[in-house]
Formats: structure tokens, C-alpha cells, sequence
């Protein structure tokens, strides 16, 4: 029985490894330049944090402003500043502005930035707002981001 546990242990510890390693590979750091590949959802991940709380952003240029879930705005103590009105893929839906100090993994950083708080949304999408202040570009499967000039 004791056996069994063991093997058991050891695949459990050997697959939380390979999922860290995986996780971890698709953000590199070369040179100052950040490079994201492309994960296994089909988008591309930025690890960060809003406020202290670690989040894993997914990468949205197609969103005019970076948009929160509404649990992830309120751990992180996120105070709202108005209502919004937000047209999503899935239609329009009610949330509130907030304001949020984010930062990325690879030195980028936004203080005091507006985002949208949503309270259905899956999870946090980095806009426009913030990566139009960065010059990126993309070969399959990868997206290089450089702070702009």
C-alpha cells in the first residue's frame, strides 16, 4: 500500500512540475525584450500583478482598455470610481472604473491606471490602453513586446 502512495506521489510531483515548467516557458525575458508563446488556448499570457495580487493577464488587442474580473478587483481593493457600460464579444454589460497600479512581468508597469471592472468576465484582458505604449510584434506562435523609443 505504502508503495503505491509513493508512485502515486511521485506522479503527482513529476505533473505539478511539468505544468510549472510549461507555464513558466511561455514568458521569456532577452535583452529587455519580453517573448510570449502562444499557449495551449490559443492566446498569448503576460504574468503580472495588480495591485500585490499575481494575476496572469491575457494579452488583448482588440480591447481598447485592460478589463478586470470583478472577484480579482476586489482582493486586489480596487475602489470603484463610476458605472460603466462595456460592449463585449458576449454583448453589452454593466460594470464599474476603477483605478489600478499593474505590473507586468519584464519591468512594464502602468500606475494609477483606469480599468474596467467586470463581474462576469473569465479573466484579466490587458488592453490597448496599455500595450499601445509598447511596440510588439508577431511570427507564429510568438509575440515580442519591446517598450516604445
Amino acid at each position: 500500500m505504502t508503495v503505491w502512495l509513493l508512485i502515486g506521489l511521485l506522479i503527482f510531483l513529476g505533473f505539478k512540475f511539468w505544468e510549472r515548467e510549461r507555464e513558466s516557458s511561455r514568458f521569456q525575458l532577452a535583452g529587455g525584450v519580453v517573448v510570449l508563446t502562444r499557449a495551449p488556448d490559443g492566446h498569448f499570457h503576460w504574468p503580472g500583478r495588480v495591485g500585490e495580487v499575481e494575476v496572469d493577464f491575457l494579452v488583448d488587442t482588440g480591447a481598447t482598455s485592460t478589463a478586470l474580473p470583478q472577484a480579482l478587483a476586489e482582493r486586489a481593493g480596487l475602489q470603484p470610481l463610476g458605472a460603466v457600460r462595456a460592449h463585449t464579444a458576449g454583448g453589452s454589460v454593466n460594470g464599474f472604473a476603477a483605478r489600478a497600479d499593474i505590473t507586468l512581468e519584464g519591468g512594464v508597469s502602468a500606475r494609477r491606471l483606469t480599468v474596467t471592472v467586470l463581474p462576469n468576465l473569465a479573466a484579466p484582458l490587458l488592453g490597448m490602453d496599455v500595450l499601445g505604449r509598447l511596440h510588439f510584434s508577431q511570427k507564429p506562435g510568438e509575440l515580442r513586446i519591446t517598450p516604445s523609443p
